[in-house]
C-alpha cells in the first residue's frame, strides 16, 4: 500500500457516535436482505420498503408493523425478527465486543470508548466486566421470563409452539421491542395476572438500563453480606422517575377510563389494564385493550409517556427519564430562585442541563418535521393518528391506532427515519454528522435579546 493511501486511511476515523449510527444502519440492511428472502414469509416475497420498515422497527426495538408478524412471516422470518430486536436491544457495540471476548482478543481502547459512550457513560467499571454483566443479566432475565410465559402458554398451545412463543415474547418484552405473534397483541390476556405481571416486570427491567440493574444487584449482594451500599445519583433518579411515572399514570388512567374504555372490564381487569397500559407506552408497545377506545385526554397523556421513554443505557428509546428529571430539577431551582441546580443533595453540572434541553429540543424538532411531512404525504389521515404514530416511532414504542399499514412509501420512509433517530438518540445522530471541533475560534460582541 502506498504512503498516500495509508495517510488517507489514517484520516478516516469514526467518532463513537458515527460508529453507533453506522452500526445500526448495517444491521438494518442485513435484516432487510434476510426478510426479503422467500423463506421469511408465508406467501411470496415482501416488498423492499416493507422489509426495510420491518427490519428498522426490529433493530430499533420499536414494534410498528406493516404486516402481521404472527401470520405473514414464516417461522424462519419470525426468528430473524427476534434476532434483530435482540441485537437492537443490546446494541451493535455490545454484540461486537462479545464476539471479540469470545475469540479471546483484547478490546481496543477506541472500542471501549465507543461502548461507554453508547451505554455506560460515566461508569468506572471495566468494559469486559460490563459486557459480561449485560450478557448475564439479559439472558438470565429473558430465560426467567420465558419460563413464566411457558407456564401459561403451555395450556393454550402445543409444546413446541408454546416454547417458541415464550422465548419470542420474553425477548421482545425485555428489549422493549413490542413485537407480538398475536394479531390483537395481548388483549385476550387482559385478565391473566401472571402474563401481565411477567410482561410488565420484563419491560420495566429492560427499560431501567444496565448500570441500574448492576447497582441493584450489588445492593442485594451487599445486604446479604451486611455491607453498606449507596446508589449513584443516576440510579436514584432513574428509580424515582420510573416509580413516579408508573404510579401517577396508573391512577390517572384508572380514573379517566373507568367508565369508558374500561367500562365492560371487571375490577381486576381494570386495575391490571390501567397499570399495564402506562408501563407499555414507555417504549414497549404491547396493549391489552383497543387503543382506539381511549379518550383524547388519555391518548395525549400516553403521547407524553412515549416521548419520555425509558432510561439511558437501556433497551428503550425516548428522551429518557433522567433527561426529564434534570429538566424538572432545573425548573424547580428557578422557581426557588437558586443559581445552581441540585438533586438529592448533589449539584448538577451546567453542561448536563444544557445537554438535557438539547435532547428535548432536538426530539421535538424531529417529531414536528416527521408530523409535517406525514400530513403532507398522507392525504385524508387523521391528525390524531399521525401524532400518535410519530411519537410512538420516535419513542421506539410500537403502539399504533392503525395508521401504519395504510402508509404509502413516503410515509413509511418518514417513520423509518423517525424510528432510527429515536433509537440511536437525537443527540447521537447530531454528533454523528457534526464537526469534531470548532474551526476559527472567536467570539462576537455580546448583545442581549428579550426572552419570554
Amino acid at each position: 500500500m502506498k504512503e498516500g493511501q495509508r495517510n488517507i486511511f489514517k484520516e478516516i476515523r469514526f467518532h463513537p457516535a458515527q460508529f453507533l449510527a453506522v452500526g445500526f444502519v448495517i444491521a438494518i440492511f442485513i435484516g432487510t436482505f434476510l426478510l426479503s428472502m422467500p423463506f421469511s414469509t408465508t406467501d411470496g416475497r415482501i416488498s423492499f420498503t416493507d422489509a426495510l420498515f420491518t427490519s428498522t422497527s426490529a433493530v430499533c426495538v420499536t414494534g410498528l408493523i406493516v404486516e402481521d408478524t404472527g401470520t405473514y412471516f414464516s417461522p424462519v422470518g419470525q426468528v430473524i425478527i427476534m434476532l434483530l430486536f435482540q441485537i437492537g436491544g443490546l446494541g451493535i457495540m455490545t454484540f461486537s465486543t462479545l464476539i471479540l471476548l469470545a475469540a479471546g482478543r483484547r478490546i481496543a481502547i477506541k472500542d471501549s470508548i465507543t461502548l461507554k459512550e453508547g451505554f455506560f457513560h460515566g461508569t468506572s467499571l471495566r468494559v469486559q466486566s460490563l459486557i459480561k454483566n449485560i450478557l448475564l443479566y439479559t439472558l438470565g432475565l429473558e430465560l426467567l421470563g420465558s419460563l413464566f410465559f411457558y407456564l401459561n402458554f403451555n395450556t393454550r398451545f402445543p409444546t413446541g409452539k408454546a416454547v417458541f412463543h415464550s422465548i419470542f415474547h420474553s425477548i421482545s418484552a425485555f428489549c422493549n421491542a413490542g413485537f407480538c405473534l398475536y394479531r390483537d397483541s395481548f388483549e385476550s390476556f387482559k385478565g391473566n395476572i401472571w402474563v401481565n405481571l411477567n410482561l410488565m416486570i420484563l419491560i420495566i427491567l429492560g427499560g431501567l438500563g444496565f448500570i441500574v440493574l448492576k447497582e441493584t444487584g450489588s445492593l442485594f449482594a451487599d445486604i446479604l453480606k451486611k455491607r453498606r451500599f449507596q446508589f449513584s445519583l443516576h440510579t436514584k433518579l432513574v428509580y424515582r422517575m420510573t416509580f413516579f411515572l408508573i404510579l401517577f399514570s396508573s391512577v390517572l388512567f384508572f380514573v379517566l377510563e373507568y367508565n369508558s374504555s374500561l367500562g365492560n372490564f371487571s375490577l381486576k381487569e381494570k386495575i391490571l389494564t390501567s397499570v399495564f397500559q402506562v408501563v407499555t407506552p414507555r417504549t414497549a408497545g404491547f396493549n391489552t385493550l383497543d387503543l382506539n377506545t381511549l379518550g383524547l385526554g388519555m391518548m395525549f397523556f400516553l403521547i407524553i409517556l412515549m416521548f419520555i421513554g425509558a432510561s439511558p443505557g437501556s433497551t428503550g428509546g425516548g428522551v429518557k427519564t433522567t433527561t426529564m428529571g434534570a429538566v424538572f430539577a432545573f425548573l424547580k431551582s428557578k422557581m426557588l430562585a437558586r443559581e445552581s441546580v441540585s438533586l438529592s443533595h448533589r449539584t448538577l453540572p451546567s453542561q448536563l442541563i444544557t445537554k438535557a434541553f438539547t435532547v428535548m429540543t432536538l426530539g421535538i424538532c424531529v417529531i414536528c418535521f416527521s408530523i409535517f411531512i406525514l400530513l403532507i404525504s398522507q392525504p385524508g389521515v387523521s391528525m390524531k393518528d399521525v401524532f400518535f404514530e410519530v411519537f410512538s416511532a420516535f419513542g421506539t414504542v410500537g403502539l399504533s391506532l392503525g395508521l401504519t399499514p395504510q402508509l404509502n412509501d413516503v410515509g413509511k420512509i418518514v417513520i423509518i427515519m423517525t424510528m432510527y433517530i429515536g433509537r440511536i438518540g437525537p443527540l447521537t445522530f447530531l454528533y454523528a454528522f457534526s464537526r469534531r471541533e470548532a474551526k476559527g475560534r472567536y467570539d462576537y460582541v455580546e448583545e442581549s435579546v428579550m426572552i419570554g
